[in-house]
């Protein structure tokens, strides 16, 4: 087996795990999805052309990833919807763990969740949306 062939079946494979990661992103609100499907593309991308124009075929590509390429950023209420679902279970896993520091690092997460959403995500106005 050749080297370019073992960083094929790498990529497709790693392209699958990430593809499965953002599908429970979408489901759990704790995760989010957009990030892990981003990665799944690139890893498709690079496995073959075959799974790039697959992966670029589906609903999960056209629904989530296909429109945050395309705007560049989300706009206010998408922001605060993923936020509020998210923080609901954040504060429910407070609530639910008895180990101090899992609390703590829960906390630190949810905080930096809103740091990304606020300054690293561009917020764009409705008129500019494409969908």
């Amino acid at each position: 087996m050749t080297i370019k062939k073992i960083k094929n079946i790498l990529f497709f494979l790693l392209g699958f795990i990430f593809l499965g990661i953002g599908i429970a992103g979408t489901v759990l609100p704790v995760l989010p999805g957009g990030p892990f499907y981003l990665l799944a593309t690139f890893f498709f991308a690079r496995s073959s052309k075959k799974m790039d124009n697959w992966f670029k075929n589906t609903t999960i590509y056209i629904k989530y990833v296909e429109p945050l390429l395309q705007k560049k950023g989300m706009t206010r209420k998408e922001k605060i919807r993923i936020n509020i679902i998210a923080d609901f279970f954040i504060i429910l896993s407070i609530i639910f763990v008895d180990i101090l520091f899992v609390k703590i690092l829960i906390v630190a997460l949810g905080l930096y969740k809103h740091y990304y959403f606020i300054k690293k995500i561009k917020t764009i106005s409705p008129n500019s949306e494409s969908r």
